[in-house]
């Protein structure tokens, strides 16, 4: 979302406009068909149509939706191509969410520098003040 003038509000980008169709077998997921179109409505032949899948996969928190760009210049195309689509968004968010729970359990607490000036040096090293062999 791009502010506008005040910053405050959004703005679209009058040149990348679409005009969506939606396409779903009512089992496995759900196609968009994006087509360009000018900010008069008319179609924009300069520009590719995109395809993009919609599924879902459970999880043990709930459903968990996925978003995926199909390449393909046809509907029928884009058909045949959701299955690995879909398989492909699905090993990539499983590997996102790996990196987001190593990411949340690797999480340091780190004490400020005045606490460390607490800790006995004889404890760090050993009884006597010097290094354990």
């Amino acid at each position: 979302m791009t502010p506008g003038p005040d910053n405050n509000q959004a703005q679209m980008d009058s040149t990348q406009v679409y005009r969506e169709d939606t396409f779903t077998d009512r089992r496995v997921g759900t196609i968009k068909r994006m087509s360009p179109v000018t900010a008069a409505g008319e179609a924009d032949a300069s520009r590719p149509v995109l395809y993009l899948g919609q599924a879902q996969i459970m999880t043990p928190m709930g459903a968990l939706p996925l978003s995926f760009e199909i390449e393909a210049d046809s509907l029928a195309a884009a058909i045949e191509k959701f299955g690995p689509a879909a398989e492909i968004a699905v090993q990539q968010t499983m590997r996102e969410l790996q990196e987001m729970r190593r990411e949340s359990a690797s999480s340091l607490v780190i004490p400020d520098a005045g606490g460390a000036a607490l800790a006995n040096p004889n404890d760090l090293m050993g009884r006597g003040g010097r290094a354990r062999r």
